[in-house]
């Protein structure tokens, strides 16, 4: 089962690891990336950050296995990089991982980004994908930590042109 939903672009480190797994039952991780899956340095060192177990799946590896994690009695955090890997996760193929709330954490500042709080910067981009979670009645969470939650999309989306 799902327990967590998370979009990262760190993915798997000590804060989602420890930090969210106080807030939510965890014994497991699921981080879906094609890329981090199929670089073997990188697949390496996500699944050594944590001593939890850990996946690092590509989307056809996701698509493939989901069902089956859905069906699993192990709590599972479900970790993208980006709002619109997370959109393509939950939206793009029939998926309900029965839980309603997405929490965003680093999204780092780029080139054509808006900075919503320290270290949460999306595109427009990205905030398309966010209005396709909220079209399908996904919340929104802004929080690196829960403590320093600083909103739900429903209060940025303005800047991104959506009423």
């Amino acid at each position: 089962m799902i327990s967590f939903i998370r979009i990262d672009d760190r993915m798997i480190h000590g804060q989602t690891c420890t930090r969210w797994s106080l807030e939510y039952p965890c014994t497991g991780l699921i981080a879906v990336n094609d890329k981090a899956a199929t670089t073997p340095v990188l697949k390496a060192a996500y699944k050594n950050a944590s001593d939890k177990k850990t996946f690092v799946w590509t989307m056809a590896d996701w698509q493939a296995k989901k069902e089956k994690v859905l069906a699993s009695q192990d709590q599972y955090f479900l970790i993208v990089k980006n709002p619109v890997d997370m959109a393509h996760v939950l939206l793009d193929q029939p998926f309900d991982p029965g839980i309603k709330t997405v929490i965003v954490g680093p999204c780092n500042d780029r080139p054509g980004a808006v900075k919503l709080g320290n270290n949460q910067s999306i595109t427009q981009e990205e905030a398309e994908a966010f209005e396709k979670l909220m079209a399908a009645g996904y919340s929104i969470e802004f929080a690196l930590i829960k403590e320093a939650a600083i909103g739900n999309w429903t209060k940025f989306r303005g800047q991104f042109g959506f009423n």
